[in-house]
């Protein structure tokens, strides 16, 4: 017996648009890092989650959690960037298994340069085309997505602010 829950014309119609605009939206958004910056995508946002960070400095496992990405991928793209001079990574002070990434002053440039770039492109392949409700109604499904789909709070990064940056509060603690 047949149990699959095949999509619907209309099901299909919205799967197909869905992944259509995403990939048009993700590579228009990489093409104008790459060109503007020579920054993957990827190295931006471990530079913007660091600078939202307190005294930009993540642990790298929570920085892999919040940026979707896996720690093997993550410690690879953070060795490329300590090359660039971009973040730099230290022991953790409590915790001999952990280590923290920090963004430096190069780093803290890098991202002030190219965020304008970044955003305005974001905005023209994205927001100016949307109504606020429009942008409302993308903003609730996009949550719904990622809590159904993340197997924890992915943004901000969250969890274990307290030794991120190195201090040791136990109210807000790993």
């Amino acid at each position: 017996m047949d149990d699959t829950r095949w999509l619907t014309e209309d099901e299909q119609r919205t799967w197909r648009s869905f992944l259509t605009a995403s990939r048009l939206l993700w590579d228009r958004i990489e093409r104008q890092l790459q060109q503007g910056t020579g920054l993957p995508h990827a190295y931006y946002e471990i530079l913007v989650r660091l600078s939202e960070a307190p005294d930009g400095v993540l642990r790298m496992s929570t920085l892999a959690t919040s940026s979707t990405s896996s720690r093997s991928r993550l410690s690879h793209a953070v060795t490329r960037m300590e090359e660039a001079g971009l973040v730099r990574r230290r022991p953790h002070p409590t915790d001999k298994r952990g280590q923290l990434a920090e963004l430096t002053e190069a780093g803290w440039e890098r991202l002030r340069a190219a965020a304008p770039g970044h955003v305005e492109e974001v905005r023209s392949a994205l927001f100016d085309l949307l109504s606020p409700e429009e942008q409302a109604t993308l903003r609730t499904i996009s949550e719904r997505l990622a809590a159904h789909l993340a197997e924890g709070p992915l943004w901000p990064a969250v969890g274990d602010r307290a030794t991120d940056a190195g201090t040791d509060d136990p109210a807000t603690g790993p």
